[in-house]
């Protein structure tokens, strides 16, 4: 799997998502307070395209009576039957171990250099109506 271009950094601001496919794989691509994730968009459950449902936060461990709610805008809950994973290493959140979602890596960068074409170039001048290349 190669390098793709997704879309600049400020067509997908911070708590937005692009669902994109890349070759043949329908992914999503999340903005979480400025790092960009990118997941499967394919719930292991029972297929539903997962980067379409609610993306939140969730109950943390905590004493008796307190209740905690943290990580907001890292837990996306599948469409279908609610199953939750984490956005940045697509493990589910009741069995982190053995339900996945597949991740992919993610950069930023100011451009691609291979998008770069090189072309060698020579001065060229005009002499009486001829056209002259200097090599």
């Amino acid at each position: 799997m190669g390098k793709h271009m997704v879309c600049p950094v400020r067509e997908l601001p911070s708590g937005d998502r692009k669902i994109v496919t890349i070759e043949g794989r329908s992914i999503g691509v999340f903005n979480i307070k400025g790092q960009f994730y990118a997941m499967r968009n394919r719930c292991p459950h029972q297929g539903a395209q997962l980067c379409v449902g609610r993306v939140q936060g969730m109950m943390l461990p905590s004493d008796p009576g307190e209740y905690l709610y943290g990580r907001d805008g890292e837990i996306v809950r599948c469409p279908w039957h609610g199953w939750e994973f984490d956005i940045t290493n697509g493990k589910s959140m009741f069995d982190p171990f053995k339900c996945l979602v597949k991740t992919y890596d993610v950069e930023v960068v100011d451009r691609l250099e291979e998008d770069i074409p090189i072309v060698e170039t020579y001065p060229v001048i005009v002499e009486a109506g001829w056209i002259v290349v200097t090599v």
